[in-house]
């Protein structure tokens, strides 16, 4: 089912929750919505949905005007970040409750409960109840109980949120094979860009309301639209224009680079400026040194472990930096963005 949004917007009192949001989203996709904490992604997600009606603006599901049809009215799949499983009901009885409510013949409820249990490893759990399933298990049977109905999109809001470290990436992993058997619409909404990265073909990135970029993961990472985008994929050092780093003068009043951007050398070469060892963190595969240029400014780099033993950094040494492919951001402009099938 593609999916339409024109337009738009909505607003808690004086809180703009989601603001003028246009979006295209082609079926079959699998996309993130990512952005912090109370930048109206999850409002968006309802608004698809039909857990809540947009102020101004109109969405449509495969072509058809849905903005005031309820959540029951639009095939629509949702998992919540708690599971919100029954918890006097079995796995089986819990899969099975959408189909009971819309009075699925009891034999085909059957068969289907049992396909799922298969579809998402859990064959032979279907007798217990989610207090005898572990976190990971019980996500699988919220998974499960949305795709029971088979709905033409499946709505994900913080899937793996309240999931540990461990349990989180292996079902990232999972919930990517099983889109791929499924071929049904799928939006998730996360905070974690490694997670949106991982999983998705396509991110939306939201910020205060509004969208700020669109593409692949890739793109996404190497070509941010905005500052924004740039600093939430991934820890950025901001440089001012004026620093010894820029052969000529720029007309951006910072410059961003990210840390594996800065190269770390032991001798001055063209437009590299001197820097001073603060702190060395060894982390596993690579190593992050914290520089301090003599302007004061601290800018952190990441090297490999190659790297840093043939620099044979420690505290204190002086190392000269330069960067590599900076960017800067003068202008933001508004834009209609397309999610492609």
């Amino acid at each position: 089912m593609a999916i339409q949004v024109q337009g738009v917007s909505k607003q808690f009192g004086s809180f703009q929750a989601v603001a003028d949001i246009n979006l295209e989203i082609g079926a079959d996709s699998l996309v993130a919505l990512l952005g912090p904490s109370g930048c109206g992604k999850s409002t968006l997600l309802r608004l698809i949905a039909g857990l809540e009606s947009p102020d101004t603006g109109s969405i449509w599901l495969s072509g058809q005007d849905a903005t005031r049809q309820r959540l029951q009215e639009r095939n629509i799949g949702f998992v919540f970040q708690h599971y919100a499983l029954f918890k006097h009901l079995s796995v089986r009885e819990n899969i099975a409750f959408g189909m009971a409510v819309r009075k699925f013949p009891k034999a085909q409820a059957q068969r289907r409960v049992d396909e799922l249990l298969e579809l998402v490893q859990l064959t032979g759990l279907g007798n217990r109840y989610p207090a005898q399933l572990s976190g990971g298990q019980r996500q699988r049977v919220a998974l499960a109980r949305a795709l029971a109905v088979e709905p033409s999109v499946l709505l994900l809001d913080e899937p793996f949120g309240a999931l540990d470290a461990k349990v989180r990436k292996d079902l990232r992993g999972w919930l990517r094979r099983l889109h791929n058997e499924v071929h049904v619409t799928t939006f998730f909404v996360t905070h974690d860009p490694e997670e949106a990265m991982e999983i998705a073909d396509t991110i939306v990135v939201m910020n205060k309301g509004r969208v700020e970029q669109v593409g692949s993961p890739i793109e996404i990472y190497d070509q941010p639209a905005s500052s924004f985008v740039m600093g939430f994929l991934g820890q950025v050092n901001a440089v001012p224009h004026t620093s010894p780093l820029f052969p000529s003068a720029t007309d951006a009043v910072e410059v961003f680079v990210r840390p594996h951007d800065l190269q770390v050398v032991a001798a001055p070469t063209p437009n590299s400026a001197p820097a001073r060892v603060e702190r060395l963190l060894h982390m596993g595969w690579h190593v992050q040194a914290e520089l301090a240029l003599e302007s004061g400014q601290t800018l952190t780099a990441l090297i490999s472990r190659e790297q840093f033993n043939a620099l044979g950094l420690a505290p204190a040494q002086q190392v000269h930096v330069l960067l590599s492919n900076p960017r800067s951001f003068n202008a933001e402009s508004a834009r209609r963005v397309q999610i492609p099938a």
